[in-house]
Order: structure tokens, then sequence, then C-alpha cells
């Protein structure tokens, strides 16, 4: 048996970050990955399921008994509401997703003895964005927001217990993840491509959907897991927090013409919908997509969930005039990780992944 270097505990792994950082790490060769889930999911070769519902502390004391080799976990787990943009701001939302971290840690310390660097996933709320208009851009070393968010309570979690262990953390803070995997509450490209072909079958154009122009950006998914080796691997990073985006800058009505030249189809005049009103209407035309394009045999409930909340808000809709949301990603830079996305080409990249796995219509 070869031995690795480092053992990463992917927490979240069926995620659309998570699979992303599975599918890194795994192909690294010092690397051995868990991926840590409730429910198991396809997995690159060599790679270990570790099935933990991380809200059950009992669970993860058992489960650590296994895990005594990790020396790095990348921490992607996510509890999130039915209704997502108001559970940001519950209190059980929050509750869960702290104890969820704290499960882990509580079990893990004591059993992992070589545990070096936790990396640990935070996002542009951090930032107040979903409050109210955040600075442009958005920068790291801004004093923190003042509003309830489960990020500080994990956060501060860690701050507490770092000084008396051996590891550190990163707190990484992307913003609008591409990335896929079935049923995640926010993955705006499963839910703009079912949206782009339930309107080609319906014979109709593929017409916006969104409100106003902003300027905005974008993450890929692999991007994310690139930074998070570099997290782990580098002195510079102990204890921080980084901005994880493209570099580049996003408008919709801009490259939403691409999208359509995709499926093969027109655009026309910008027409404002709630998805997340409307879509679910059309189970019976995405039950006859699937079967018309031989897709796997998933509705669009199973697929989707929640993400056509997530995508009227990142489309702006019912918003004339939204603010833009930017995040700086200099510090990043400016610690020496080099990389960066077209976001324009990322879309595609996870567009096309998408139908290559039959989950939708070429």
């Amino acid at each position: 048996m070869i031995h690795k270097k480092h053992t990463i505990l992917i927490a979240g792994a069926s995620g659309v970050v998570g699979a992303a950082a599975v599918e890194h790490f795994a192909s690294l060769p010092d690397w051995e990955v868990l991926a840590l889930s409730r429910r198991p999911s396809p997995l690159p070769e060599g790679v270990r399921h570790v099935a933990i519902d991380l809200t059950d502390p009992a669970a993860c004391v058992s489960a650590a008994q296994s895990l005594t080799h990790v020396t790095h976990v990348m921490f992607a787990a996510l509890y999130e509401l039915p209704e997502l943009v108001a559970g940001w701001r519950d209190p059980k939302q929050m509750a869960v997703n702290e104890a969820m971290l704290r499960n882990l840690l509580d079990a893990l310390q004591p059993a992992a003895k070589g545990l070096r660097h936790i990396t640990l996933m935070q996002g542009t709320k951090a930032y107040g964005g979903h409050i109210e208009p955040a600075p442009v851009p958005a920068k790291e070393r801004s004093p923190r927001h003042r509003h309830d968010n489960f990020y500080w309570l994990q956060e501060d979690l860690l701050r507490e217990r770092q000084p008396h262990a051996g590891w550190t953390f990163t707190v990484l803070r992307p913003q609008l993840i591409f990335g896929y995997a079935i049923g995640s509450p926010m993955n705006i490209v499963a839910a703009i491509g079912a949206y782009t072909a339930v309107q080609r079958e319906l014979g109709r154009s593929c017409t916006f959907p969104g409100g106003g122009r902003y300027i905005n950006a974008a993450s890929d998914s692999r991007l994310i897991a690139r930074a998070a080796e570099f997290a782990g691997t580098h002195e510079i990073s102990a204890n921080e927090t980084y901005n994880v985006v493209n570099g580049d800058a996003l408008v919709w009505q801009d490259i939403w013409g691409s999208i359509a030249q995709r499926f093969g189809m027109e655009t026309s005049a910008a027409e404002s919908l709630e998805l997340t009103k409307a879509m679910p209407a059309y189970e019976t035309t995405w039950a006859r997509i699937v079967s018309k394009y031989g897709l796997r045999s998933l509705s669009l409930e199973k697929m989707i969930g929640s993400s056509w909340q997530f995508t009227d808000r990142a489309l702006a809709h019912g918003l004339a005039n939204p603010a833009d949301s930017v995040l700086s990603p200099i510090k990043l830079r400016q610690h020496g990780f080099p990389g960066c996305e077209d976001t324009e080409d990322s879309l595609h990249y996870w567009l096309e992944r998408m139908q290559a796995e039959r989950l939708l219509p070429r």
C-alpha cells in the first residue's frame, strides 16, 4: 500500500464545493481523500466514503476512530432550510451549522493527533450583501459586518480552539459558485440549464428571466478546490481569510446569448419570470425531455431543489437596479496563489459536464 503524505477529510463531499474538491485532491499523488457525507455518491477511484450525520455527536465520535490519520479537513458541509433566502437569517439554520462543525471537531481533535489544517467555507454573506449593498470591492480586511450569521459562529469556534491546538485554519469566501451536484440548494448552473431546456422544449426563445443589469462575479468550484490545496500547504495562509473568485466580472445579460447558442436557441427581449414559482409546474415537460434525450431519471425537484430560489436572487429577479456585488481577489494573489478562471468558459464547462453526465440535454 502506497503511503500518502496528506489525508484530507472533505465534509459535504456531495455538494457543489465538496464534489469538486474530492475530484481535485483525488488527482494529486500525495493525497488520500476521505469523502464525508450522509449518503454515498459516485466517487473517483481510490476515494473512501465516510458516512456521518454531522448533527449526531455520537455518530461523529464513533466514526472518528477510523479517522486518526487525517491531516487536513475541508469543511464544506451546509444545512439549509427549505425557504432558502429567509433561512439565511433563521436561528435554527445558524445553530445547526454551528453544531455540525462543533460535533466534528469534538470527535476529530482527540483522535487525529496529526491534524494540521482546517479549511472553512464562507461566502459573500460575510459582507452583508443579503441585507444591504456591500462595499465594492468587498475586502477581507473590512470589519465584520454586524449581523447574525452561522459564518461567525463557526469561525469563532475555530478561533477559540486554534491557539491551543496543533492546527491552523483558513477561511475561503467564494462568490457565485459554478459546479454541479444533484439537489444542491445553490446550483445555479443546473437551474439555468434546466430552465433553458424547458423553454426550448416548449418552442420558446431563451429569454432572460431576471432583473436589471449589475456587476457580479463567480467562483468556479475547481478554483475553490485549488485554493483549498494552497491554503492547506502554505504557512502564509495560517488563520487567514481569502476571497476566492474567478478574477473577472459577470453581467448575466452579456453572456446570456452564449447560453442560448449552446442549446441552439435564439434570444429575445428580457421577460421577468420568478423561477421559484414558475418552474415546478413543468415537471411533465421535464419528464418528456428526460425520455426524449435519454437523461438520467430525475425530476426537476430532485435535481434542482431550492436552487430556483437561489437563481432568482442571483439573476436579480424583481429588481430594476440591483446593487453591484464584487469581491476583491487581490489578497489571495498577493499571498502567492495564481489561480483564475474565465467566468463564461467556466459556466460552459459545467453545462457541458452536466450534458455529458446526462443531467441536461444537448
